[in-house]
């Protein structure tokens, strides 16, 4: 995995096949074979995301706590 602190993106190259095509999906970009395996994944505006995971995070922490007290 592969952070780009220009472009704001994080690559996760998962296999070396070749790459033919690729979905767009929101800020995902998923490049498949020709046999429609994901090859790479790229993931836009990453610093947003890491920053949206990290609310994600603190919010399962929250609601352990939560319940935990009760």
């Amino acid at each position: 995995m592969q952070y780009d602190a220009e472009a704001n993106i994080i690559s996760w190259e998962l296999n070396n096949d070749p790459i033919d095509h690729c979905l767009e999906l929101g800020n995902f970009i998923i490049h498949l074979s020709k046999n429609k395996k994901p090859v790479l994944i790229e993931i836009l505006n990453a610093s947003k995301f890491v920053g949206q995971m990290d609310k994600v995070k603190s919010l399962e922490n929250f609601k352990k706590q939560i319940a935990e007290a009760n």
